[in-house]
């Protein structure tokens, strides 16, 4: 190609029309860098309250490991919903303490407690039901009747011990049916 002609009167023109110009220090765009990937601290805590716990003997875990332990699923609930369950990975919403009560006291206060939570769209709850070390003949009375009850009530879709850390086989997580408006 050819070096292009210009007549005076065109750049005299230009430079007339250029004057109120300020010129640009650059026009270079400066290259994004790449952010660093996130450390994910909460998970590095929770892996390690799992080795803490799984290497922690209490008496909690030994008498959970002998059978005193409560487990209840529905049919068709994932195994990784009842895994998170059992691992205590549910934010718990709300708490009934059962402790004192007798039998009909307690059943009552279950069928209260259950329908205010589900009103409330309360998803797992914990119900502290006790070991039975105070009863008469030191069997826990109230722990054998929330497991049945608990098991025919259609809004529960799955129980089971607590966490050493929540009240053992002295308490439970309940996981509810979410209420369909």
């Amino acid at each position: 190609m050819g070096k292009i002609q210009t007549k005076p009167e065109d750049l005299e023109y230009f430079r007339r029309e250029m004057a109120d110009v300020a010129p640009i220090s650059h026009d270079l765009v400066p290259p994004e860098l790449k952010k660093p990937a996130p450390i994910p601290f909460q998970t590095y805590k929770d892996e390690q309250a799992v080795v803490q716990e799984s290497v922690s003997h209490s008496l909690d875990e030994i008498a959970m490991e002998s059978g005193e332990e409560l487990f209840f699923q529905r049919p068709g609930l994932r195994l990784s919903t009842v895994k998170k369950l059992k691992r205590g990975q549910f934010s718990v919403a709300a708490e009934l303490d059962l402790h004192g009560l007798v039998v009909k006291d307690a059943k009552q206060a279950i069928t209260l407690f259950l329908a205010e939570c589900r009103q409330e769209q309360k998803h797992c709850v914990r119900i502290i039901h006790g070991k039975g070390r105070r009863s008469p003949q030191g069997l826990p009375v109230l722990k054998n009747k929330v497991n049945l009850w608990l098991q025919h009530r259609d809004e529960v879709l799955a129980f089971c011990s607590a966490r050493p850390v929540d009240g053992g086989t002295g308490a439970i997580y309940v996981l509810l049916r979410k209420l369909i408006s």
